[in-house]
């Protein structure tokens, strides 16, 4: 595999590490202790904050703002002008208004993992404490507050399921109310096979 590529604007704190064949463009800016995999693309003008774990094949397109504390698996795609968040009562000084609060993590400080094979549409804001599941799709715009599920799509502000995706992004059925009995399904592009029961989507062999 070829070496990484760093634009000449790229800003890299020490202690980054890209994988082999990963490319980051102009005026993007990756915090200290922040590693992504192999084969990633990082859009101009993102920003990475510091100690995020990035797996390989991540799509990151341009002016995306990803905070500590978030974990991105493998094959992700996050689109143009998504934001990511990491504390749910943010204060810019302490409560006597006489110091600035650290950006250090604290007990403030949550979590978010959006699992491989996700896409996260452009313009989403994503909130904390959740995880995002293998092969979901969430809609541009939308506003994620709560975990959302393996293949299912959500929508809206806040971001409500609205259906079931493929692995290949295709829309497999749309959801009104849970399926009583299970239920199989096959994606029209791909032929790959699936069973929803009630509103769990698993894929077939």
């Amino acid at each position: 595999m070829t070496a990484p590529r760093v634009h000449p604007t790229a800003i890299l704190e020490p202690g980054v590490t890209l994988g082999a064949g990963t490319n980051v463009w102009d005026n993007v800016h990756i915090r200290r202790g922040t590693t992504l995999g192999d084969e990633c693309i990082v859009g101009e003008k993102t920003h990475i904050a510091y100690g995020v774990r990035i797996g390989h094949r991540v799509k990151i397109n341009s002016f995306v703002y990803i905070c500590t504390a978030v974990t991105i698996e493998d094959g992700v795609m996050v689109s143009a002008g998504t934001i990511f968040t990491n504390d749910r009562f943010p204060r810019a000084t302490t409560p006597d208004l006489k110091q600035l609060r650290t950006s250090d993590p604290d007990e403030h400080t949550l979590p978010t993992l959006v699992r491989e094979g996700a896409t996260i549409g452009a313009g989403c804001v994503i909130g904390n404490d959740l995880t995002i599941g293998r092969f979901a799709m969430v809609g541009m715009a939308s506003v994620v507050t709560k975990s959302v599920p393996d293949f299912h799509l959500v929508l809206g502000h806040p971001a409500r399921t609205a259906g079931a995706v493929c692995r290949c992004g295709r829309l497999l059925a749309r959801f009104v109310e849970p399926a009583s009995e299970p239920r199989d399904l096959s994606c029209d592009d791909c032929g790959r096979r699936y069973r929803l029961t009630g509103f769990a989507v698993e894929e077939l062999a």
